[in-house]
């Protein structure tokens, strides 16, 4: 019945949203100011995790680790049990609105049911987080380098421990727009001196993307979530290992590449980097250094739009079969999400079996 509410509802995704968000702020007016000034990206959001609900439904296990997921999450964004009850109520006056003649006291009483057992989960997983686990971290910026016009390289220290694995993000947020949150990948693999690095593209009307790259410098303080994303490194494989990575999507293949190679193992790692021009390559000396001490790692730049370029030229989703069968590889992709879905496909062609792609999709 939950799954019949939400193919009801489907068709009118946007209007039914802004609906919920808008009778959501009318009875709570307080409420407004947990959310970002801009509500586009918030609307898409809560519509993707009311689809994720639905379509977990027929598996336990897989909706409640999505509910402790956003429980734990949510507690940066000051959410409390209240505030649970407000949306709950705010979401069955949007699906009177909607469903409208179709609605039924059946309806009512499963979404009821099924909101009651959601927020128990959420709120749960909240509390147990939060006997060992701050909301979020402040992370003071050590180091900004600017590697191109809308390229940066922030290292950030955390004012305390900050757990996570290599291949992993967090969210952040700028003192520049409070309340907006965006993730972004670590790029680097954990260390003694618990800093973080990360690769950041300053994207068209990006508001938080912008402030990190433009607006930033050594000394200010960001606001860090906790780590999230299974785009992590199969330790119990023996296989070689190749990255495919895209733009900043670098990042986290860096981090995984610097994992791969820390422990005594014969595990090779060969990281391709794709980039419109030779310009946007911002981190080729960084990764022939990394290179010349693993002696385990190659590095293969590729670039599309150069035809003079002395290297590989094409798109890095298309060049893979140039290289020798990679079908016994663990393979790991990251970049834009039109290049990791090509790059996806592309590997199956070759005969890359689909349980040894890995890729991750942040909600950014």
């Amino acid at each position: 019945m939950i799954k019949e509410i939400y193919a009801l509802i489907e068709p009118y995704a946007e209007k039914s949203i802004s609906y919920f968000y808008g009778r959501l702020f009318a009875e709570n007016p307080r409420l407004r100011a947990l959310f970002p000034p801009g509500m586009a990206g918030q609307r898409e959001r809560m519509f993707r995790a009311l689809s994720q609900i639905s379509g977990s439904l027929d598996s336990p296990d897989t909706f409640t680790g999505f509910l402790s997921r956003l429980g734990r999450d949510h507690r940066k964004y000051g959410i409390s049990p209240a505030h649970y009850e407000a949306m709950g109520r705010a979401m069955l006056a949007t699906f009177r609105a909607y469903v409208r003649e179709a609605w039924t006291e059946e309806m009512e009483a499963a979404w009821t049911a099924m909101f009651a057992t959601a927020t128990a989960i959420m709120i749960q997983a909240a509390e147990e987080d939060a006997e060992h686990t701050p909301p979020w971290w402040i992370g003071e910026v050590v180091e900004h380098e600017r590697r191109a016009p809308d390229i940066a390289v922030l290292t950030v220290r955390p004012s305390q421990p900050l757990p996570y694995r290599a291949g992993q993000y967090v969210t952040v947020q700028a003192a520049r727009w409070p309340r907006v949150w965006r993730p972004y990948s670590i790029a680097n693999a954990p260390g003694d001196d618990g800093l973080l690095r990360f690769h950041v593209r300053a994207l068209p009307a990006g508001w938080v993307s912008g402030a990190l790259v433009r607006h930033t410098a050594v000394g200010d303080a960001l606001l860090l979530g906790r780590a999230a994303g299974s785009m992590v490194l199969d330790t119990e494989s023996d296989r070689d290992i190749l990255c495919v990575a895209g733009g900043t999507g670098l990042g986290p293949l860096k981090a995984l590449a610097e994992e791969a190679l820390r422990p005594a193992g014969e595990r090779e790692v060969r990281l391709v980097v794709g980039a419109r021009t030779p310009a946007e390559l911002y981190d080729l000396p960084a990764l022939r250094a990394l290179a010349e001490r693993h002696t385990r790692l190659t590095v293969v730049p590729v670039v599309s739009e150069d035809p003079e370029f002395d290297g590989v030229r094409g798109l890095v989703s298309d060049v893979l079969g140039r290289f020798q069968d990679r079908s016994g590889h663990d393979v790991y992709v990251a970049g834009p999400a039109g290049m990791v879905s090509r790059t996806v496909t592309n590997l199956q062609e070759l005969g890359v079996p689909a349980e040894r792609i890995h890729y991750d999709a942040p909600d950014r």
